[in-house]
């Protein structure tokens, strides 16, 4: 990335905040040209933005209502172009040494022109940070990310009542609708242990929607199997026979 001019958006919930990121990206912009295309104050709101405008960096703080600014950027790695990603916080050290061991480039509040003028002229030269660095410093989200026709969709993820794969997609289901996700059911289940239950190698169910268990006869008068049934969801799920042991000791069958 060349001496062009970064377009930036800024994420903070104070106004202040991102006030100041405004005018020292202003008073150093003779040897660091930068385009502010928006200011947001959670991440919500920023990835609302980014469906509207294109940003090359984005300058995010990390403790924000709604949604902070990990998992925000987390969503944001799924853009494409994928944006730089650069933290402005006053974090504490441990946080701090978890950014520098998986390389997350960050800024220590109160911000200096001079360091903010270096950190651009890195991201000029750096990739953008991956999700997998992301996630070893993240906490789980409260989101799940659904991409339409430009559009993010936010999948609240204590609305989720099952993860079902099919093909390289993950069906998110809610009592509303389905999303397609472009994610692992691995990672999630390792992700969200305490939420959900895997049923079968497939599936992945809420804890919090199961509201029973029942038989379910085999057509041909073979065996037959154990099924789940979840609130809003008008067809059981079959458990499969490698499952059954752990998902009714984990859902209390």
């Amino acid at each position: 990335m060349d001496n062009q001019p970064l377009d930036v958006l800024i994420v903070d919930d104070e106004a202040p905040a991102r006030e100041r990121l405004r005018d020292l990206l202003g008073d150093i912009s003779a040897e660091q040209p930068t385009r502010i295309v928006g200011m947001a104050g959670n991440g919500v709101e920023a990835l609302r933005l980014l469906e509207t405008v294109q940003a090359d960096l984005l300058l995010v703080d990390i403790r924000m209502p709604a949604m902070d600014g990990i998992e925000f950027a987390q969503h944001a790695t799924r853009l494409d172009p994928p944006p730089r990603i650069m933290f402005v916080t006053a974090y504490d050290e441990y946080a701090v040494q978890a950014f520098e061991l998986n390389a997350v480039d960050y800024l220590l509040k109160p911000v200096r022109a001079d360091r903010l003028s270096q950190a651009l002229d890195k991201v000029r030269r750096s990739a953008p940070i991956t999700r997998e660095a992301l996630d070893r410093v993240a906490e789980p989200r409260g989101h799940l990310t659904c991409s339409e026709r430009g559009r993010i969709h936010l999948i609240p993820i204590e609305e989720v009542l099952y993860l079902k794969a099919e093909l390289k997609y993950v069906t998110a289901r809610t009592a509303e609708r389905e999303y397609l996700l472009e994610e692992s059911l691995v990672k999630l289940e390792e992700e969200f242990p305490d939420r959900f239950v895997r049923i079968h190698r497939n599936c992945l169910v809420s804890r919090a929607a199961v509201t029973g268990f029942e038989r379910v006869s085999a057509d041909d008068g073979g065996e037959g199997h154990w099924a789940v049934r979840l609130a809003n969801v008008p067809d059981a799920l079959p458990i499969s026979r490698r499952q059954w042991a752990s998902a009714r000791a984990a859902l209390g069958g």
